[in-house]
């Protein structure tokens, strides 16, 4: 199971979004995407960027996400 949930992560993410903004991430997909590609960073032998609650890289992205240690940057060009 995953802790915090999608939900949690979500609004962890869109808390630094102003009224009338559009949120950074919309989707449960956006959050699947963003710790997937910081895992593989991890993986690759990157530090990280928090003190890690356990081994595994994919929850210490989780954790750095949480914490907002981790920032999603939107990359769509219009």
């Amino acid at each position: 199971m995953l802790h915090p949930s999608y939900g949690d992560l979500m609004e962890a993410v869109n808390s630094e979004v102003e009224d009338g903004e559009a949120p950074v991430v919309n989707s449960r997909y956006s959050i699947v995407l963003a710790t997937a590609k910081r895992a593989r960073q991890l993986i690759s032998g990157s530090e990280p960027l928090t003190r890690p609650r356990g081994k595994k890289p994919l929850a210490v992205a989780i954790d750095e996400l949480y914490k907002g240690e981790l920032k999603i940057i939107n990359t769509d060009e219009d």
